[in-house]
């Protein structure tokens, strides 16, 4: 019996990736224009469907609006009574159907176009009404269900849910959306916590530092010892004034730069320098920005005071 079930849990699943998979390969124009009108939309996107492709709608909602784009969505028969006045000719209607024939989906469709919002439809029939009256159609059709019966919405609402969130990602990317903006909308998780540079960086004793009269070779040294890939250079005062990184070392030997050359003259002499008040938020948006991984912290006074890098982040949860 076990056996059994286990086989027809990897059948579940294989049915539903492969829809998935033939689905990608049918993507469309129709698709690049729905990320296009997402994109130019003034109001909210607004998704609606009934029974189990209401529960996808939902789920495609919260994916929006927590990837910067409003949404909401909007049950068919509340809007029959009422939440129709939720909608405004600035916004964008998605309706997720599989057979494009629901008939709470289909009587709200003139109510819509009066309005003058566009309609987008998710829908498994390419004739079907809702097909035919939206301004957008993607299609969703599969060739089979998961459930042995044929009967129960899985592979269809499987496929629909990939494609809402093919849709949100596609228009994040293009918002330039990134870490910052999702912490914003999700104050209770780990990208929402409000930790300082100062909480999580490494102290100075752990920093690779060496002086300003030092060489290539002592930089090695002190690279090797500390583990971190760079090492700051500080002058008399502990103030950074150049850093030296593992690639630097590459490159300089590649140039057979002799290993007794002072470091003065080959360390890059304008380090990326942050304060420990600093939001480790922050530290991970420049991070991206500057294509670089660590930074050396720096006391009001300028004065070293340790290190960041993306592994400190990692540690803390913050990436």
């Amino acid at each position: 019996m076990s056996s059994k079930r286990i086989k027809l849990a990897q059948d579940v699943l294989k049915i539903e990736a492969n829809e998935i998979l033939k689905a990608s390969c049918k993507i469309s124009n129709e698709f690049s224009e729905a990320v296009e009108c997402i994109l130019g939309c003034e109001g909210r996107v607004i998704l609606s469907g009934i029974g189990k492709s209401g529960h996808i709608a939902g789920k495609i909602a919260s994916t929006f609006s927590s990837t910067g784009t409003p949404s909401f969505f909007m049950h068919p028969g509340e809007a029959s009574h009422g939440d129709l006045g939720m909608i405004t000719e600035k916004d964008i209607v998605i309706f997720l159907s599989n057979s494009g024939q629901s008939q709470e989906l289909i009587v709200l469709l003139p109510l819509i176009k009066r309005i003058g919002a566009k309609i987008i439809s998710i829908t498994g029939d390419t004739n079907s009404t809702l097909f035919s009256e939206s301004n957008i159609h993607i299609n969703s059709s599969v060739t089979k269900e998961a459930c042995p019966l044929g009967l129960a919405p899985t592979a269809s609402t499987s496929l629909m849910l990939a494609l809402g969130d093919a849709l949100a990602v596609c228009v994040l990317n293009e918002r330039n959306f990134g870490t910052e903006d999702f912490a914003r909308s999700h104050p209770g998780g780990s990208l929402g916590k409000i930790v300082h540079v100062k909480d999580i960086m490494i102290n100075l004793k752990s920093t690779p530092k060496i002086n300003l009269e030092s060489t290539i070779k002592d930089a090695i040294e002190e690279i090797t010892n500390k583990k971190l890939g760079f090492t700051a250079i500080i002058d008399k005062q502990n103030i950074p004034k150049g850093i030296f990184t593992d690639g630097d070392l590459r490159r300089s030997l590649l140039n057979r730069i002799s290993l007794d050359t002072p470091i003065s003259k080959i360390m890059k002499k304008t380090p990326f320098t942050l304060s420990g008040s600093q939001m480790a938020i922050e530290a991970l948006k420049l991070m991206e920005k500057q294509k670089i991984t660590s930074f050396l912290i720096i006391r009001e006074d300028k004065s070293l005071v340790g290190s960041l890098t993306l592994q400190s982040l990692f540690r803390a949860k913050i990436l």
